[in-house]
C-alpha cells in the first residue's frame, strides 16, 4: 500500500444528505466512487452530484483520484483524512475493462524478488497512465485478441482482475519491457516451472496470442533452464522467419541463432540463478 502526502485540514462536517451517500456507498463495501455512484445513490441530475462530490473533497471526505473518480476517507483516517488503499484497487478504474499485468502480475504471483513501484494495468479500451499518490499506473493498450488469460482476485474483499501466472508468462515474453527484461522473465520460468505452471497452457496462449517472437523467447529460455514444453515441436513449428531480438531493453547486437530465430544478444551465462 502506497502512502500519500494530503494537507493538514481538518475535515469539515457533513450535512445529512452528503452523511446519507458516504453511509450508503461505504455499506455496499465501495472504496473507490464516480460521479455516476452518487448520481445514482441520490437520484439526482449530473451537475448537481459533481457539486457534491467538489464539496466533499474540499471538507476532506473525498480523494479526488482522476477526473470523476474519487476515494472515500473513511472515518477510521481521523480529523487530518490521511488515507489510501491498495493500488491495484484504484487500477481497477484507471480503464475499463482491465487486469493487472506484467510486472505487477510476476510481483502478485510471486516470481520476482523485485517490487515494481509502477502498476501495469492492460486493457482494450483507450485509457491514459496517470500518476496518483505517487504511484505510476502504466497502461499498456492491446487488441482485443490479447486481452484475455486473466482471473478474478479478491484485494482486500474487492474483485480486481489479474493475469493468471501462465498468461503473465507469456505477455512477460510479448514484452520483457514491461516486466525488467529477459532475466526476470528466466528468474520467472524458473519459479514457475518450481510450482507446477501448466506449460500446456502456456502453450495454448502462445497460440492464441500469435506473436513470433513471444514464442521464441519461451521456447529459448524453456530449453535454457530444462522445461519440458509438452508442446515445443508444435511452438518451434510456428516460428516466424525474421530474427527477433532475445531482449529488447538491451542493445541491437550480438549473433543470430538459426535454430530459434532470435538475435541472441545477452549472454545465457547470465540468466543463471545468482548465488545467495
Amino acid at each position: 500500500m502506497s502512502s500519500i502526502d494530503q494537507t493538514e485540514t481538518i475535515r469539515k462536517g457533513l450535512s445529512t444528505r452528503e452523511s446519507r451517500l458516504l453511509s450508503r456507498l461505504a455499506g455496499a463495501g465501495h472504496q473507490i466512487i464516480s460521479v455516476d455512484d452518487i448520481e445514482t445513490t441520490l437520484e439526482i441530475p449530473p451537475n448537481t452530484a459533481r457539486e457534491i462530490a467538489s464539496r466533499l473533497t474540499e471538507k476532506g471526505w473525498l480523494d479526488r483520484l482522476f477526473p470523476g473518480t474519487y476515494l472515500i476517507i473513511p472515518l477510521t483516517a481521523g480529523e487530518k483524512g490521511v488515507y489510501t488503499t491498495h493500488e491495484y484497487l484504484i487500477a481497477a478504474h484507471v480503464a475499463t475493462p482491465m487486469y493487472i499485468g506484467y510486472y505487477s502480475a510476476l510481483s502478485h504471483h510471486g516470481l520476482t524478488d523485485q517490487v515494481p513501484r509502477t502498476v501495469y494495468v492492460v486493457t482494450p479500451a483507450r485509457a491514459q497512465s496517470r500518476e496518483i499518490h505517487g504511484v505510476p499506473y502504466r497502461v499498456t493498450t492491446v487488441t482485443e485478441r490479447k486481452f484475455f488469460g486473466f482471473e478474478p482476485t479478491s484485494i482486500e474483499g474487492t474483485t480486481v482482475q489479474v493475469s493468471d501466472l501462465e498468461k503473465t508468462l507469456v505477455d512477460c515474453a510479448d514484452h520483457p519491457e514491461f516486466a525488467g527484461g529477459l532475466r526476470e522473465l528466466a528468474t520467472a520460468m524458473r519459479t514457475a516451472d518450481q510450482r507446477g505452471c501448466a506449460w500446456d497452457t502456456v502453450g495454448e496462449y502462445l497460440e492464441q496470442l500469435d506473436n513470433g517472437a513471444a514464442t521464441k523467447r519461451i521456447v529459448y529460455l524453456a530449453d535454457q533452464l530444462g522445461i519440458n514444453l509438452p508442446t515445443r515441436e508444435a511452438l518451434v513449428e510456428s516460428f516466424t522467419s525474421g530474427y527477433s531480438l532475445l531482449d529488447p531493453t538491451q542493445p541491437d547486437a550480438g549473433s543470430n541463432n538459426s535454430t530459434y530465430r532470435l538475435q541472441i544478444n545477452v549472454e545465457p551465462a547470465t540468466l543463471e540463478p545468482t548465488e545467495a
